[in-house]
């Protein structure tokens, strides 16, 4: 079933109705056209699209407030070989939901998905010292555990579409404690590379070839000597030993540049092993006109090498 085209017929992504992912998904039209498969887990969407069960599965890998999604991104790394095809990102505006009748002063039960409950902590504290937290494995499974309930004093944290869907009543609205929230989501292929769009993203994984002073220091060196931009850089335990870590770096640029693929060649000669998540177009505004002038010094030095090599005698 796998789709290498731009375009899948099936994606999976996180349920039940109502999710944040959702959300995001339905701001791309073509993922909104296709077929869905509601997931109950991560790591079972990233297995449908590994497997061939739908062409793409689409799932959250970066919070701004509480950073990477590890689930997510440790299985793309250690479980998965699975390519990026695009980014989404919206902002995470979060609700508190009742039923019909709930108010605020009788509320004894919060549901909810503990992502969303640590986005939302000062207003919990400061509302709901004493509420007791049940965990959902989504913020739109909490609103669903709600609706089930039938218990006018509990509440769930959760999304306007789920909102709408289960037939709730909106108790409290932008409750989290940071109102620039957003989610990164990305859609994954087990193949296929965007091409180019000049406003691109490349995302790696360096595995150390040694850990030795300054090894970290020589793998950054290879982009700064490039003028190549990082996005991100986080270390992640390679589940091999304690203190054993790989890196995940995002930078700016497709690898079918000749910067980056010039800088990705240098790291794996020098420096490691390199597993490729993919270059895609990215969500949010980068360093473009920096990296158009250091793309096109790169290549006036290209032409500079090339004609010289045509000056040398040939044997």
């Amino acid at each position: 079933m796998t789709n290498t085209a731009r375009t899948p017929a099936s994606v999976a992504y996180l349920g039940p109705p109502g999710t944040f992912t959702e959300e995001a998904l339905l701001t791309q039209p073509d993922l909104a056209a296709a077929d869905h498969r509601l997931c109950r887990s991560i790591p079972e969407v990233l297995e449908y699209a590994t497997d061939g069960r739908v062409d793409w599965g689409f799932t959250a890998i970066e919070n701004s407030i509480e950073g990477t999604v590890n689930v997510a991104l440790d299985a793309l790394i250690f479980e998965h070989n699975l390519l990026i095809q695009r980014e989404v990102v919206i902002d995470i505006r979060l609700h508190l939901l009742g039923l019909p009748g709930a108010t605020i002063d009788r509320i004894g039960r919060i549901f909810s998905f503990p992502v969303a409950t640590a986005q939302c902590r000062r207003y919990l504290n400061k509302h709901f010292p004493h509420a007791d937290e049940a965990a959902a494995n989504s913020t739109a499974a909490a609103v669903r555990d709600l609706a089930d309930s039938h218990d006018p004093t509990s509440a769930a944290i959760g999304t306007a579409l789920s909102q709408k869907l289960y037939g709730l009543e909106l108790l409290a609205t932008d409750i989290e404690d940071h109102p620039d929230n957003q989610t990164r989501f990305v859609a994954v292929a087990p193949t296929g590379v965007p091409a180019p769009t000049g406003h691109d993203k490349t995302s790696i994984v360096v595995f150390q070839r040694s850990d030795r002073s300054g090894s970290l220091m020589g793998i950054l060196a290879e982009f700064a000597a490039r003028s190549i931009n990082l996005t991100k850089l986080e270390s992640r335990p390679t589940k091999k030993a304690l203190g054993d870590y790989c890196f995940l770096i995002d930078l700016e640029g497709h690898v079918a540049d000749p910067l980056v693929s010039d800088c990705l060649t240098s790291i794996v000669a020098k420096h490691g092993e390199v597993k490729f998540l993919g270059s895609y177009p990215t969500s949010t505004r980068g360093h473009d006109d920096q990296t158009a002038a250091v793309a096109s010094a790169w290549a006036d030095a290209q032409r500079w090498i090339e004609e010289l090599h045509r000056q040398v005698d040939r044997p």
